[in-house]
């Protein structure tokens, strides 16, 4: 509020616009120096107008009239200005003026568009101090071009407002990332899911009522998750190689393997990265690159001796690295090399690595599922069970080929007893 406003209302004759020997009666507002007229719409002569006293002389027709209604509008306007002193408001004589005329200023309201820069401004402030990844922030800056390109597309406006905002907009933005994009199901539902964070923000800042997207459900298929076999590891362990950048993918695919760390995370470790636990075991930890959560795994045996054997490497010593890890491109160039040269018949990847660890080290060797899940960092124990869900689906592949095995057609029949 600002201190000591003053007001003053005065009632002129507008003589400039004088019709027919009669002029306009206009109320004046000054407030800080400012000011707003108002036509009253009663109009005098010049004769009857007492500019001395703002009043229109007694011996008028309708003198009472008119000059009760301009004691009354001055009292009215002075009413909505000692309001606003009340409430620690200030005002200006615009703000009067329309209360006066009853005119409702129209608000203004927060677009979709300029929540998402909202929220784009305090992640890249995160990104700063290290709290998230610029990929995810770039994954939000894509949904706004989405966003932005579909408005266009199907509504032909540049922005909406927020309370304008239906169910209507997000059943038609998956539409249209579905036939006009032509994303997968998958692809789209993570457009959808940052767009429906955004409109929860604003719900929670006030800038919408109502969270219009509440009942939109859109479905989501977990993908089919390659893994390498215990054949396919011990397959690549064991295979020799001449070619030194080979061996090392090949150590490092492993080392990721046996500990469950992603390959933007073992390319951070340092020398100095492995730690004594309290149970005086070896043990990692760090706060994944993807989500921020703390991964923290006991090393096993293997994971050790690879450790050990990079210990005085010269691009470790140099770089301070716990491995000589290649940047991600060229790690993945030689994991097909590495692939071709194991006679493994899968596209390997940093993924293949993490899921490896997650079912065929693991959950397939009884490790707990919730061990598993702390382990990898996962928030929910729900992505957990997607790896379950891929043990089981191997159990059941292994039990097909045993059954094969011992029921084949033609043998003879078995019968307990």
């Amino acid at each position: 509020m600002k201190k000591n406003q003053k007001l003053n209302i005065r009632f002129r004759l507008n003589e400039q616009k004088e019709k027919g020997g009669k002029s306009p009666i206009y109320i004046r507002i000054y407030l800080d120096g400012k000011k707003a007229e108002i036509s009253t719409n009663f109009v005098v002569k010049s004769s009857q107008w007492d500019p001395r006293q703002c009043r229109v002389r007694a011996s008028t027709d309708n003198s009472q009239l008119i000059n009760a209604y301009l004691d009354l509008s001055k009292n009215t306007i002075m009413q909505d200005f000692l309001e606003h002193a009340a409430r620690g408001i200030s005002c200006k004589t615009q703000d009067l003026k329309n209360k006066f005329l009853g005119i409702e200023e129209k608000p203004i309201h927060k677009t979709i568009l300029e929540a998402f820069d909202y929220h784009n401004i305090k992640m890249e402030e995160m990104v700063k101090i290290g709290k998230i990844v610029d990929k995810t922030l770039l994954r939000y800056k894509i949904t706004k071009n989405k966003v932005e390109a579909f408005m266009k597309y199907h509504y032909k406006i540049a922005d909406k407002p927020l309370p304008e905002m239906r169910l209507m907009f997000v059943t038609e933005f998956e539409h249209y990332l579905l036939t006009v994009d032509r994303l997968q199901s998958n692809t789209a539902y993570k457009y959808i899911k940052n767009l429906k964070k955004i409109v929860t923000m604003s719900v929670g800042l006030d800038w919408i009522p109502s969270n219009p997207f509440a009942n939109f459900r859109c479905s989501y298929t977990s993908p089919d998750r390659d893994i390498l076999t215990q054949g396919d590891l011990d397959n690549i362990i064991s295979k020799k190689f001449h070619i030194e950048r080979l061996s090392e993918v090949r150590d490092v695919f492993v080392f990721c393997c046996y500990t469950g760390f992603a390959y933007a995370d073992v390319f951070k470790f340092n020398q100095n990265a492995v730690m004594i636990g309290l149970d005086g075991n070896y043990w990692l930890s760090t706060i994944r690159q993807k989500t921020g959560t703390k991964e923290k795994v006991p090393l096993l045996p293997i994971a050790l001796d690879i450790i050990e054997r990079y210990k005085d490497h010269p691009y470790c010593v140099k770089q301070d690295k716990l491995l000589p890890v290649n940047s991600n491109q060229r790690y993945n160039s030689y994991l097909k090399e590495l692939a071709d040269a194991c006679g493994i018949n899968k596209h390997l990847t940093t993924h293949i690595a993490r899921h490896t660890f997650a079912t065929t080290v693991t959950l397939a060797n009884g490790v707990p599922i919730e061990t598993v899940s702390a382990m990898l960092g996962h928030t929910n124990i729900r992505t957990t069970q997607i790896y379950a869900k891929v043990v089981e689906h191997k159990m059941s592949e292994d039990m097909e080929i045993l059954k094969s095995k011992l029921f084949a057609v033609g043998k003879k029949d078995k019968k307990v007893g």
